[in-house]
C-alpha cells in the first residue's frame, strides 16, 4: 500500500515542486491550494470544509501557503511603515492559515506509525537569528507559526505518538514569491528545495518533533 502525503499550498512554486518530487518517490498525493480547489486559508471555515472531507489518514502533511505582504505592498523597511490592513493580511496567511490547518492534524495523520507534519515558515521568523530589523509582519507572523508547530508538536505526540511536527526553513527559492527581494541571496531552484525538503522530511527522527530546520536539516534557533 502506498504512503499518502497531502501538500497544502500545491499551486505554489515549492508546494508543486515538492507534490512531484514525492510522486518519483512513490507517494500518492493529495493536493489542495487557492488557486486549485478554492482553499482560503485565511478562513477558518472554509479550511474546515476542505479539510473535513479528506480521506485520509495521511503519513505526511505539507503546509506550503504564506505570503510576503498584503497584495499591492512590501515587507516593512522601517517601523513607520506598518500599516494595520497589510499586517493583518500577513498574519491571516501565516498564522491563522496555519493554526486552522493545525486544527485537523489530529484527524489527519494516523493514530500508529510514523508521520510528519511540516509548516514551511523561513529563517527570518527566528527571533534569535534576527540581526537587521525589519519585515515586521513577515518576521512576525513566521515566529507565531514557529510557536503553534511547538505546540502542536507537544499536543500531538501524546496522541500520535510517532508523529514528527516540525517547521522547515526550505531557504531562498527562485519564485515569484521571492522575485521582488532574492536580488541579494543565492537562490535555489522550486526542483532543488523539494529535493532538500523531502529528504529532510523522510529523515526526520521523531526525537526531532517540535524543532525548526532548514533546507540541509540544520536546527535553526528559535
Amino acid at each position: 500500500m502506498r504512503e499518502k502525503a497531502l501538500i497544502i499550498g500545491a499551486s505554489g512554486g515549492i508546494g508543486a515542486a515538492v507534490a512531484h518530487e514525492l510522486e518519483t518517490h512513490g507517494w500518492d498525493v493529495a493536493r489542495l491550494s487557492r488557486a486549485m480547489d478554492g482553499l482560503d486559508v485565511r478562513e477558518q471555515a472554509n479550511v474546515d470544509s476542505h479539510l473535513g472531507a479528506l480521506e485520509g489518514p495521511f503519513q505526511l502533511v505539507l503546509m506550503a501557503s504564506g505570503i510576503l505582504a498584503s497584495e499591492g505592498a512590501a515587507p516593512e523597511k522601517a517601523l513607520s511603515h506598518i500599516r494595520q490592513k497589510s499586517f493583518e493580511e500577513v498574519f491571516k496567511v501565516n498564522t491563522f492559515g496555519v493554526a486552522y490547518v493545525l486544527g485537523h492534524a489530529p484527524k489527519l495523520l494516523p493514530k500508529k506509525g510514523r508521520s510528519v507534519l511540516a509548516v514551511l515558515t523561513a529563517r527570518v521568523g527566528s527571533i534569535g537569528d534576527n540581526r537587521i530589523g525589519g519585515w515586521y509582519a513577515y518576521r512576525a507572523s513566521k515566529a507565531a507559526a514557529n510557536q503553534l508547530v511547538r505546540g502542536a508538536a507537544v499536543e500531538l505526540g501524546r496522541s500520535h505518538k510517532e508523529a514528527i511536527v516540525a517547521a522547515l526553513h526550505p531557504g531562498t527559492v527562485a519564485t515569484d514569491f521571492t522575485a521582488d527581494y532574492a536580488e541579494r541571496h543565492s537562490t535555489v531552484s522550486a526542483e532543488t528545495a523539494a529535493k532538500n525538503l523531502v529528504k529532510v522530511m523522510l529523515g526526520l527522527k521523531r526525537e526531532e518533533s517540535g524543532q525548526f530546520f532548514d533546507y540541509a536539516h540544520k536546527p535553526i534557533e528559535w
